[in-house]
Protein backbone atom coordinates (compact mmCIF):
# COMPACT_ATOMS: atom_id res chain seq x y z
CA UNK A 1 0.00 0.00 0.00
CA UNK A 2 1.05 3.06 -1.02
CA UNK A 3 2.12 5.99 1.70
CA UNK A 4 -0.23 7.85 0.12
CA UNK A 5 -3.81 5.89 0.09
CA UNK A 6 -2.67 4.74 3.90
CA UNK A 7 -2.58 8.55 5.00
CA UNK A 8 -6.02 8.93 3.11
CA UNK A 9 -7.66 5.86 4.34
CA UNK A 10 -6.48 7.57 7.97
CA UNK A 11 -7.82 10.18 7.33
CA UNK A 12 -11.33 9.10 6.00
CA UNK A 13 -10.90 6.97 9.25
CA UNK A 14 -10.48 9.93 11.62
CA UNK A 15 -12.60 12.51 9.96
CA UNK A 16 -15.79 9.94 9.63
CA UNK A 17 -14.93 6.70 11.48
CA UNK A 18 -15.40 4.54 8.52
CA UNK A 19 -12.83 2.15 6.62
CA UNK A 20 -12.75 1.53 2.82
CA UNK A 21 -15.48 -0.29 2.46
CA UNK A 22 -14.04 -2.69 -0.57
CA UNK A 23 -11.24 -3.45 -3.21
CA UNK A 24 -13.04 -0.50 -5.92
CA UNK A 25 -13.05 2.22 -2.87
CA UNK A 26 -9.21 1.63 -2.59
CA UNK A 27 -8.63 1.68 -5.91
CA UNK A 28 -10.27 5.38 -6.27
CA UNK A 29 -8.47 6.41 -3.48
CA UNK A 30 -5.61 4.80 -4.73
CA UNK A 31 -5.84 7.12 -8.36
CA UNK A 32 -6.42 10.08 -6.22
CA UNK A 33 -2.69 10.51 -5.93
CA UNK A 34 -2.86 10.60 -9.84
CA UNK A 35 -5.45 13.20 -10.59
CA UNK A 36 -3.53 15.50 -7.92
CA UNK A 37 -0.54 15.37 -9.52
CA UNK A 38 -2.05 15.83 -13.15
CA UNK A 39 -3.63 18.80 -11.40
CA UNK A 40 -0.37 19.85 -9.89
CA UNK A 41 1.38 19.77 -13.49
CA UNK A 42 -0.88 22.79 -14.63
CA UNK A 43 -0.42 24.48 -11.99
CA UNK A 44 1.15 27.94 -13.16
CA UNK A 45 -0.37 27.63 -16.77
CA UNK A 46 -3.36 29.07 -16.69
CA UNK A 47 -3.82 32.66 -15.25
CA UNK A 48 -6.42 34.24 -13.91
CA UNK A 49 -7.33 36.50 -17.13
CA UNK A 50 -6.97 33.74 -19.19
CA UNK A 51 -10.38 32.79 -19.39
CA UNK A 52 -13.47 35.29 -19.08
CA UNK A 53 -14.17 36.41 -15.61
CA UNK A 54 -18.03 36.93 -16.38
CA UNK A 55 -20.88 35.63 -18.18
CA UNK A 56 -20.79 38.81 -20.11
CA UNK A 57 -16.85 38.60 -20.69
CA UNK A 58 -17.63 35.21 -22.30
CA UNK A 59 -20.43 36.54 -23.97
CA UNK A 60 -17.79 39.18 -25.05
CA UNK A 61 -15.13 37.15 -26.73
CA UNK A 62 -17.68 35.26 -28.37
CA UNK A 63 -18.82 38.04 -30.01
CA UNK A 64 -15.15 39.44 -30.87
CA UNK A 65 -14.10 35.86 -32.29
CA UNK A 66 -17.21 35.58 -34.53
CA UNK A 67 -16.64 39.26 -36.36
Amino acid sequence: MSTFLAETEAMIATWHGIAAPNDPARRFAAELADIIAAFEKLHGTLVFEDEPASFEAALQAAKETAA
